[in-house]
């Protein structure tokens, strides 16, 4: 069988890129590692319209029961190698799997957090730990917490944390604070943000929710802790655009270059929609639109065909 359309990966962009298949009766199928993505990192969503408060798992499992009513199929555990030109059309491999045929692609992926990969963090994550300042800050009032990174993603995440929370500790592995000096200078006027440098982070620690967080000192090989209430972890996002590398356009950080009217990338036929591609900003709400109009794009790709 070639499908119409594939679309690889099942958050806010591939989900909604679902629906609209479906609604234009697209034969179409949804692969991807597990339904949800960084969606499910967030405990409260405040932002998505329609929504006073919703958790990321239940913004996304509504998403899905959208898709299922269209009768698109899901398909979860799949990972991507690679995909080639076959003819007029795209062939898709999987692996453990047999290829899949279909006449155009929607790369709807993301973005993965950088992790610390120290003891705590998986532990605490949605429990006082949070990768999404916009999505959580509102959650952190009154508490003292810590950003791990002092670039501008760090910065910014601050910035947002400033309105809400009681002390901010910002924690850079460098000897300097890496993020803008604009910046900087209006956190150090709010009088709650303190800097860190030259911190290794080594745990994250609590019973049910954080309590503290424990740094090397690099400079004195002192282990010291913070009594935080909250842990962001803002030292990166890297796009999961590596099976497309040599294949379609990636800038230097690895997201999809995409003509921002249609969506489409260097290959005609392939359209990216949320994080892995390079549209600016990185919402919920925004991947959603994306996939949207990724779709329709696709689908007047098709009619010329």
């Amino acid at each position: 069988m070639i499908y119409d359309i594939v679309i690889i990966g099942g958050a806010a962009a591939g989900l909604t890129a679902g629906v609209y298949t479906g609604r234009k009766k697209m034969n179409s199928v949804i692969l991807t590692k597990e339904v949800g993505g960084q969606s499910l990192l967030t405990d409260t969503i405040e932002n998505f319209p329609g929504f006073d408060s919703i958790s990321g798992r239940e913004l996304i499992n509504r998403m899905r029961g959208q898709v299922e009513k269209y009768s698109v199929e899901i398909k979860e555990g799949i990972e991507v190698e690679s995909i080639e030109k076959k003819n007029d059309d795209f062939l898709i491999k999987i692996r453990n799997g047999e290829p899949i045929e279909t006449k155009s692609i929607i790369v709807a992926t993301g973005k993965n957090p950088r992790r610390l990969n120290v003891p705590g963090e998986r532990e605490f994550e949605n429990k006082g730990l949070s990768f999404c300042s916009i999505c959580d800050a509102p959650l952190f009032s009154g508490k003292d917490v810590a950003i791990v990174g002092g670039g501008n993603s760090g910065l910014e995440a601050a910035m947002d944390l400033t309105k809400y929370a009681n002390k901010i500790y910002i924690l850079e592995y460098d000897s300097k604070i890496k993020g803008d000096e604009s910046t900087q200078e209006k956190l150090k006027q709010t009088g709650k943000v303190k800097f860190i440098t030259n911190a290794e982070v080594r745990e994250i620690k609590g019973s049910d929710f954080v309590e503290k967080i424990a740094y090397r000192d690099r400079k004195s090989e002192e282990i010291k802790e913070l009594s935080v209430g909250g842990v962001f972890i803002n030292i990166g996002w890297t796009p999961s655009s590596a099976f497309l590398k040599g294949f379609v356009d990636l800038n230097e950080q690895g997201s999809i270059i995409i003509n921002p009217k249609t969506n489409e990338s260097s290959i005609s036929g392939i359209f990216a929609a949320g994080d892995v591609s390079d549209v600016k900003y990185h919402q919920c709400v925004i991947a959603a639109g994306e996939g949207a109009k990724a779709v329709l794009s696709a689908y007047e790709y098709l009619l010329k065909s």
